[in-house]
């Protein structure tokens, strides 16, 4: 039987160890890249990790590092290198010199990602911006297709450069993809206004954590989710009762480290959706080595988008995945939280989020009831609050 499958593209990931992150955390960072580029549709072949006091401002990795590289290519040709930071114009153009080869770094990976991800005319508009707003610096000739969508006559200047005439086309595209994007935001801004009356609760968390799984348990809905990052880019907003408790439950795009910013100003009118939640339900995978990285990236970004004083239920998502080693009697190492039985640490992190929270399994639907009950309870002090005329049991 013949094989129909598309090839997959190769990629080699690069990443620098500094003061400020070791060796093995450039590895676990670059494990995300590989499950990055696995998402993006590519395969990642091989890694190189410099190691340097900071990254080198003309090759981000020094030259020394550029040439193995560059050997390495020569006997092992791949198409993509793919870089775990964001690189500059310079950075790129000196690093293609050497490689010959596309250059990508990670902004670029999780813009191409999203683009792939976009399925509404909404989702594309803010992803084709911010895909722009990236390129505008980088422009390599490669933007003159876009002439077509303006027309030719009277576009170009006497003795004006095709660079040049490109990035004219590519400013006046984002300013019409911005008029499009503020007049989709005043209808979603409507939209919101007229369910002013509901509790609302935002799921949120790093990407891949297990949220969309959640909105489908608590909602009854069929929100798309699957094992890939990135897998929801819309909100969707979906009516929730809960022991005749009603409320909102709306499901948000996951965050990630170094969330490019230009995502982050591009999906303005999705981060309303937590900007004005009542209710913040954190997610977080729990089985995932780093989840204490991930939790703090989380808050992080909340504190970006000014969303991070709001009533919060902790979430810790596939407590069935979790997985910690027993230690040995004889080791007299401290005990790290990877030896951690489950019960230990759900008794640590409760007493150490100090506020509500809670261990699941979504896909295993273990303790979804004493969620409910939780999550029941925030919304209710809220409406408590907001309605204290009207009786709420």
């Amino acid at each position: 039987m013949i094989d129909t499958s598309p090839v997959k593209e190769t990629a080699i990931l690069i990443g620098v160890a500094t003061q400020q992150q070791d060796h093995q955390k450039v590895s676990e960072y670059l494990d995300e890249l590989e499950f990055l580029v696995d998402t993006a549709g590519g395969l990642p072949v091989k890694r190189f990790i410099q190691k340097l006091e900071f990254p080198d401002p003309r090759t981000y990795v020094g030259k020394g590092k550029l040439d193995e590289i560059h050997f390495y290519l020569e006997e092992h040709p791949a198409d993509m290198a793919i870089f775990d930071d964001e690189l500059s114009p310079a950075q790129i153009r000196n690093i293609e010199r050497v490689l010959k080869c596309r250059i990508l770094d990670r902004n670029n990976l999780i813009l191409d990602i999203f683009a792939r991800r976009a399925m509404t005319a909404h989702a594309r508009t803010q992803v084709e911006l911010a895909q722009c707003e990236y390129l505008l610096p980088r422009l390599t000739r490669m933007w003159t297709h876009l002439e077509k969508q303006r027309g030719g006559i009277g576009l170009r200047g006497p003795g004006e450069q095709e660079i040049e005439t490109d990035r004219r086309i590519l400013r006046y595209r984002i300013s019409v993809l911005k008029k499009k994007l503020a007049e989709i935001d005043k209808q979603k801004a409507t939209q919101r206004k007229n369910r002013r009356d509901m509790i609302r609760v935002a799921l949120v968390g790093y990407t891949n954590v297990g949220k969309s799984t959640i909105m489908n348990l608590l909602g009854k809905s069929d929100v798309f989710a699957e094992d890939k990052l990135f897998a929801t880019l819309d909100t969707t907003v979906r009516k929730v009762v809960i022991r005749d408790q009603p409320f909102l439950l709306s499901d948000t795009v996951g965050f990630i480290r170094k969330l490019p910013h230009t995502l982050i100003e591009s999906f303005k009118s999705t981060l309303d959706e937590v900007r004005e939640a009542d209710i913040l339900l954190h997610v977080v995978d729990v089985s995932h080595p780093d989840f204490e990285e991930q939790m703090e990236i989380a808050r992080q970004t909340l504190a970006e988008i000014h969303a991070s004083d709001k009533p919060t239920l902790v979430v810790f998502n596939k407590i069935d995945a979790y997985r910690f080693i027993e230690k040995d009697p004889y080791d007299l190492a401290p005990a790290t939280k990877h030896n951690l039985t489950p019960e230990e640490l759900e008794h640590m992190w409760i007493a150490k989020v100090n506020v509500p929270s809670v261990f699941i399994s979504a896909t295993k639907k273990t303790n979804i009831d004493r969620l409910r009950t939780l999550l029941r309870e925030e919304v209710r002090n809220i409406a408590r609050e907001r309605y204290p005329e009207s009786r709420v049991s």
